[in-house]
């Protein structure tokens, strides 16, 4: 059984949910994919204690995610801007919004759709092959073990 962190588990997934394995922590880099940048806007966005979020606002800055550009200085106030580190969480947030969307939207169907600015059509995250240049099923992949597995 998992503890409340993952310091002993020696695989990616447990790693990556010391960053953001927090429901406000994704909800929060959401919220920055979508723009947002101020606390109060991610305070209003959320309603999440304001406690809750400067913590978890902290987290992802030091965890690389989002930096803390100033904006104003008297009194000083800053925005939180994604890196690249945080601009690649698109990918996985994509997917779970999609999966969420194909089993969870309410009857009026997915809240949100992702587009492709340049063309219009729809974005989707898949698993894709950079070798054959094709998208692979979930039957065709294995997991097998990598250079950092101990043992």
């Amino acid at each position: 059984m998992l503890g409340r962190t993952y310091d002993d588990q020696v695989c990616s997934i447990a790693r990556a949910l010391e960053i953001l394995g927090e429901r406000w922590t994704l909800l929060i880099v959401r919220d920055a994919l979508l723009g947002l940048r101020r606390f109060d806007d991610f305070q209003h966005s959320l309603g999440v204690a304001r406690n809750v979020l400067t913590d978890r606002l902290k987290r992802l800055v030091d965890a690389g995610i989002l930096q803390r550009v100033p904006y104003q200085q008297r009194p000083q106030r800053f925005d939180y801007q994604l890196t690249d580190l945080g601009r690649e969480l698109a990918v996985p947030l994509v997917g779970l919004m999609r999966w969420g969307d194909r089993h969870l939207a309410g009857p009026a169907g997915p809240p949100r759709l992702t587009h492709h600015r340049s063309c219009g059509n729809a974005l989707h995250a898949t698993l894709y092959c950079n070798t054959c240049n094709q998208p692979v099923a979930v039957t065709d992949m294995d997991v097998l073990p990598g250079p950092g597995r101990a043992g």
